[in-house]
């Protein structure tokens, strides 16, 4: 069923975020538990982890100290839109959120959009704005990476650790 669905997650980011990564709109999970990419089949934490040789973090705390210590922010380019559950493909009158504002915080040198619908919205309605052009990773979805983590998902993600040294 499509509905209007209203971003609701705050984004999280510090004064000292270097990396900026924008979903299109947290899942129905997420929204749910109040933190990004909390869906316990989708890869994000997982392979963050995995490229930082940490231990994978489980509570939410856990996971804003992670971002924390590696300077990276997160939220979405969709402030509202109408959606059927979390399908991406399903998105229509779309309003973004002010990325210029969480820009003009931080000191975010990159900004990554994960996922195609992110990135296609991200460059249409964000990037006259801010300026910056945003790299595109994979989504990490169950829908989109089945299998899990692949060396080809993996590899993606490592440029966000090259800049967060």
């Amino acid at each position: 069923m499509i509905k209007k669905v209203n971003h609701e997650l705050k984004p999280y980011y510090n004064s000292d975020s270097k990396v900026l990564i924008l979903g299109s709109i947290p899942s129905v999970k997420s929204r749910e538990l109040g933190f990004y990419y909390m869906h316990p089949q989708n890869r994000f934490w997982k392979t963050l982890s995995r490229v930082y040789k940490e231990d994978l973090p489980i509570t939410i705390d856990d996971k804003k100290s992670f971002l924390k210590r590696h300077k990276i922010a997160l939220w979405d380019t969709i402030k509202s839109c109408y959606i059927n559950g979390s399908s991406d493909s399903s998105i229509t009158n779309v309003k973004v959120n002010n990325i210029n504002k969480l820009l003009k915080e931080t000191n975010v040198e990159k900004i990554f959009t994960l996922g195609k619908k992110s990135f296609d919205l991200y460059n249409k309605y964000c990037l006259p704005k801010t300026k910056k052009e945003a790299i595109y990773l994979p989504s990490t979805s169950p829908l989109y990476c089945p299998k899990g983590i692949d060396d080809k998902l993996y590899n993606a993600y490592m440029i966000i650790k090259e800049i967060t040294k």
